[in-house]
């Protein structure tokens, strides 16, 4: 029989720059090289800054991921890239490196959507985890450029039938966590604070909970937190910090699960995937995974480890897309969006 695909990818579509080696869904090898230290002065992402870190990183990453496979690019089948959506500078630099190694090497290169990747990233196998094969699914694809629900029908066939209207949930987290002098990146500190705190100690509201669509708003959350501060202060204890972080993760967790449970109702769809960087909030995993039990249908969490961006999820649908018979080419284009993804 013969083996899968052995697929290089890199990523570097924001604050990361990642190279990975991934045989079929199997990572033989996956690198990340994060630049939070970079950017947590400035409470976020500087595109300048991201695009002169990954030029720094993309070969250090490439030649880690090389050597941990213990391998060479000669015994590599295919070689694949993040080409949208992201920071354009970031983007230019891991797809002017894969068109490099593509032309130095004569490997065949293809261009991966980001958000593409990410519904991959459930199915990855390593030594901890063996995901599921790629089926038919609704997506919640949640980070901090995204919040979207999507009907995945098969390879290619994907169709957006919601998304928020203003702030991604990775992005309020953020921003939330700066109004409470938390640091960057905000997400996971708020909800470690969640955890220990009352989600019923602050009445915030939640946005778009019963409207017909699936679409989401989380700006207005957001403000409600910053009116609340500019009434009560900052929270004076640790309990009182706890409380705050538990309510605003409540609000969250509520829309997005009602919101999310009603599309794979209406879908009929039996497979949740929820991926993306904020996948792996506990109250969101914990709300589903609950869900799933009294509904009856399959929960599928990315790994923590592959919820953030990374390269292997782009491999892996890279080694997806040769199978199926997709054409590699050295002209990328940006995609703005999933459903302009076919084969």
């Amino acid at each position: 029989m013969a083996r899968e695909h052995r697929v290089l990818a890199l990523e570097s579509s924001c604050d990361e720059t990642a190279c990975a080696i991934v045989e079929g869904r199997r990572v033989l090898a996956s690198v990340v090289a994060s630049q939070i230290e970079t950017h947590a002065p400035f409470g976020g992402v500087v595109p300048e800054l991201a695009s002169r870190a990954h030029l720094d990183a993309a070969t250090v990453v490439t030649r880690a991921a090389l050597d941990r496979a213990e391998m060479s690019l000669d015994e590599i089948d295919a070689l694949a890239v993040t080409h949208g959506p992201g920071l354009i500078g970031a983007l230019l630099v891991g797809v002017q490196m894969a068109k490099g190694l593509a032309l130095a090497t004569a490997k065949p290169l293809l261009g991966i959507h980001h958000m593409e990747g990410h519904l991959f990233s459930t199915g990855l196998i390593d030594a901890e985890h063996e995901g599921p094969t790629f089926a038919p699914h609704l997506a919640l694809l949640v980070s901090g450029g995204h919040t979207e629900l999507v009907e995945v029908r098969g390879l290619g066939k994907y169709r957006r039938i919601g998304g928020t209207r203003d702030d991604a949930v990775g992005e309020a987290y953020d921003k939330v966590a700066k109004m409470l002098g938390l640091g960057y990146p905000g997400g996971p500190v708020v909800d470690r604070l969640a955890q220990a705190g009352r989600g019923d100690a602050v009445a915030f509201p939640r946005a778009m909970i019963d409207s017909d669509d699936d679409d989401f708003s989380f700006a207005g959350l957001k403000t409600a937190v910053a009116v609340h501060l500019e009434r009560e202060g900052l929270p004076k204890t640790r309990p009182a910090l706890e409380d705050l972080c538990a309510s605003f993760q409540a609000a969250v967790v509520e829309v997005l699960a009602h919101k999310t449970l009603r599309a794979r109702r209406r879908s009929g769809l039996n497979r949740l995937c929820v991926v993306g960087g904020a996948a792996a909030n506990s109250g969101l995993r914990a709300a589903l995974a609950e869900a799933a039990v009294s509904e009856g249908f399959d929960f599928v969490p990315a790994p923590l480890r592959y919820c953030g961006d990374n390269a292997a999820m782009i491999a892996a649908a890279a080694s997806a897309r040769l199978d199926a018979g997709a054409e590699a080419r050295l002209e990328l284009f940006s995609h703005r969006s999933l459903d302009a993804v076919g084969l």
